[in-house]
């Protein structure tokens, strides 16, 4: 099994729900826990990752801070639509450090995956990094 970074798989946040200039969503992918997105508060909070080709993944590792329920869909559709739920996964709250959970995605393959925080420990949270295993 293979542990990937978004952008070594030629992948890109394509949508977000929400954006701060100096905590961008492009952050997700740049493989760095030192760099995040962070919403703007309100739930749900969302982020779609493109892959540059239909790819096939055992599991994700999202490092996050504050988010509580994290769901994530897929789509083998080039156009990002009709999406299929995959997963839920409710976080443990880790105060002064970053979550790290792995998700189990029973080798899912897709174009796209959305990702929908429907809710966090706090008003904000963030994405620090999301890897791929395959």
């Amino acid at each position: 099994m293979t542990d990937s970074s978004l952008s070594s798989l030629g992948a890109k946040v394509v949508v977000a729900s929400s954006g701060d200039e100096n905590h961008p969503p492009e952050n997700i992918t740049d493989g760095s826990t030192e760099t995040f997105w962070m919403s703007t508060g309100m739930f749900p909070q969302e982020f779609i990752v493109r892959f540059a080709e239909a790819t096939t993944m055992s599991a994700v590792t999202v490092d996050s801070y504050n988010v509580k329920h994290l769901r994530i869909e897929k789509t083998a559709s080039q156009n990002a639509s009709q999406f299929e739920l995959v997963t839920e996964k409710e976080f443990g709250h880790t105060e002064g450090h970053l979550q790290s959970n792995v998700v189990s995605l029973n080798g899912s393959s897709a174009t796209h995956l959305r990702f929908i925080i429907t809710t966090g420990y706090d008003h904000f949270v963030s994405v620090h990094r999301v890897t791929v295993q395959n």
